[in-house]
């Protein structure tokens, strides 16, 4: 598969004293190995690949490049995260998936690449993103590699530790004799941005990119405006994409030391693109353009560049699918298609087009978005926009936003792009031969009503085929009344999500994020011995206000082939805590366990759908 800032690595595994045939008689190991890499809010064009203007921004993916198969136009369906991973890795659009924005659902009624890839015999591991790569969390991934093998968790920023999560990953699925699908999730160029300076003689930020950028020589996106204050805020983003290939060169580096590079297929790509405005949380082309590269060993062309198709996020499921022959349970219920032959050297008819969707931000503001793009044209359509409303997303909190806030006082070309930022109109539509940063809306435009209506007629039909309830709001003489009547109930669903939010409801709200990630720390003792007592240590900071509280710790067995089925918990401890402290909780691991690996979780309230946090450790080998 390609490299996208998302890699995905598929290993081609050979029997040796590590892999072994499954108990079942079936060569799982056959099949290649799964790495899929992502990078976080980074827009393709900042990479030299791709044609960056910033020379020394990323080095070691562009290295990769050479090796692999690059799509030249490949987009994810929306500029948002928790949706745009959810599309990924289910092959369903948002509004059937049920992950429009940063709600979980709590009952999908499809499988993901997790369970589909355990299904076809891979070990599956994540590392970071993990509450947002699948429908809820936590999900039952074979193991999180978000802390170390002393039990600490890994920093985010850090891109030493994104090596040390493959080895841990490619050990364990080793010790199970299986296939590996690994994903993992590098935190930059999301924000916050690496900071540089001092303090107290000290480094602010301790993970300094190998290369950090000054603001006299990044570009300016023309999508932005010229100004100092835009160029220091640039100079911290392009650190930290260096700092994202830091990470990526330390995966390459563990991934080549467990001598399966060779039988892996890796696929690399970023979520979307860049935090800053008109980029995430957008629809425009710099908001879903995405640097999507595979590399399959012995498959794709190395250095290859494919100009000819377009793919996209939809399509990534159903190409791994084809890639580790693994069929879905339910073929028709995938709203994308494979592009495995193009991998291959082959083409494929029917890609000049790509779907693309927005629902809300992480606040759950409903400012429903969406918008077709061919290679000439995009098109969009946003219901939300009336002169009135105001768009609410993340890139509002930037220093990019606020200086444009403050111009627009001053420069009436700033000011009208910060109307147009902030209120949009109902349609528009760019010329993206000419206009790739999307700067000249043409509706209106006598010479372009003809491909206006083109565009239109081409979003209504596939809306229509995607059971999309936008679909009746695109053409018809009765647009305006429909579009009212939407927002009324767009407007309903997020007075019903802030309201259950408030209200502790877990049917509406993400898990675990009432309470900040360091009020639970796990510190699990890795000495487990098959028939003796284990014992963990949690810390807990809460805020006195929410009172006592119960402490429910869990320890679980990690599932290998033939117990897979069985159930997961040995026991669970509850005790009640409150305001902050250290308990220690021990388990008897019992003398027979079918599994080699155990694990524990953690959460606070009175039961799980109810949670106000919830952590997991790694997993843990038993001793004999």
């Amino acid at each position: 598969m390609r490299s996208m800032t998302l890699v995905i690595v598929f290993t081609y595994a050979v029997i040796t004293a590590d892999y072994l045939p499954a108990s079942d008689g079936s060569n799982t190991l056959s099949k290649p190995n799964v790495l899929i890499v992502t990078v976080d809010d980074m827009s393709a064009d900042s990479l030299g690949v791709y044609g960056c203007q910033l020379a020394g921004t990323s080095p070691s993916i562009d290295a990769f490049a050479k090796t692999a198969m690059r799509f030249e136009h490949a987009h994810v369906q929306v500029g948002n995260c928790m949706p745009g991973r959810n599309i990924m890795w289910s092959g369903i659009y948002s509004h059937l998936n049920g992950v429009e924005g940063f709600v979980q659902n709590l009952t999908p009624d499809y499988p993901v690449l997790c369970d589909l890839a355990q299904e076809a015999g891979y070990f599956t591991a994540i590392r970071g993103k993990v509450a947002h790569s699948t429908p809820y969390s936590p999900y039952t991934w074979d193991a999180v590699l978000d802390l170390d093998t002393e039990g600490n968790k890994y920093h985010t920023k850090d891109p030493k530790s994104y090596g040390d999560s493959i080895r841990q990953g490619i050990s364990l699925a080793k010790k199970a004799g299986k296939p590996f699908c690994l994903m993992v999730n590098i935190s930059d160029p999301h924000k916050p941005f690496y900071k540089p300076g001092e303090r107290d003689g000290k480094p602010i930020d301790l993970f300094l990119p190998t290369r950090v950028f000054t603001s006299e020589e990044v570009p300016v996106p023309a999508f932005l405006f010229e100004d100092q204050i835009v160029r220091q805020e640039l100079s911290l983003y392009y650190s930290s994409v260096r700092r994202a290939d830091d990470a990526f060169r330390a995966i390459h580096d563990a991934l080549n030391e467990s001598g399966e590079a060779e039988r892996t297929v890796v696929f690399f790509c970023s979520d979307h693109g860049m935090p800053l405005p008109f980029a995430k949380t957008q629809l425009y082309y710099h908001s879903t353009h995405t640097p999507l590269m595979i590399r399959w060993p012995g498959v794709t062309s190395p250095g290859y560049v494919d100009e000819k198709h377009m793919v996209s996020s939809i399509d990534f499921l159903p190409t791994l699918l084809e890639i580790i022959d693994q069929i879905h349970p339910e073929p028709d219920r995938l709203q994308g298609r494979s592009f495995g032959s193009i991998l291959k050297g082959e083409e494929q008819e029917g890609r000049d087009h790509i779907v693309l969707q927005y629902n809300e931000n992480s606040g759950g503001n409903r400012h429903p978005m969406r918008g077709v793009l061919t290679k000439d044209y995009l098109y969009l359509i946003n219901p939300w926009s009336d002169g009135n409303r105001k768009f609410a997303t993340a890139t509002t909190g930037t220093a990019t936003y606020r200086r444009m806030v403050e111009l627009a006082a001053v420069d009436s070309e700033v000011s009208r792009r910060l109307k147009h930022f902030d209120h949009r109109e109902l349609e528009e539509l760019y010329a993206l031969k000419d206009d790739q940063e999307c700067l000249v809306n043409l509706i209106g435009y006598t010479e372009h009503q003809g491909q206006t209506q083109v565009m239109r007629e081409l979003l209504e039909r596939e809306l229509t085929r995607l059971k999309d309830p936008v679909a009746s709001l695109v053409i018809g003489n009765q647009r305006d009344m429909l579009i009212h009547e939407f927002m009324l109930d767009q407007d309903a669903y997020s007075d019903r999500i802030r309201n259950r939010r408030r209200q502790g409801r877990s049917d509406m709200k993400p898990l675990g994020t009432q309470l900040p990630r360091e009020a639970l720390v796990m510190r699990p003792n890795l000495q487990v011995h098959r028939g003796q007592e284990c014992e963990i240590e949690v810390s807990y900071d809460l805020p006195k206000r929410i009172g006592t509280q119960l402490l429910q710790i869990t320890l679980k067995r990690v599932a290998n082939l033939d117990s897979a089925r069985l159930p997961e918990r040995i026991e669970r401890k509850t005790v009640e805590i409150f305001g902050s402290g250290t308990i220690s909780v021990s388990f008897l691991v019992p003398e027979y366990l079918d599994v080699d690996q155990v694990r524990f979780a953690a959460f606070v309230g009175e039961n799980y759908e109810k949670n106000l946090i919830h952590q997991n450790s790694a997993s843990i080998e038993i001793k004999n």
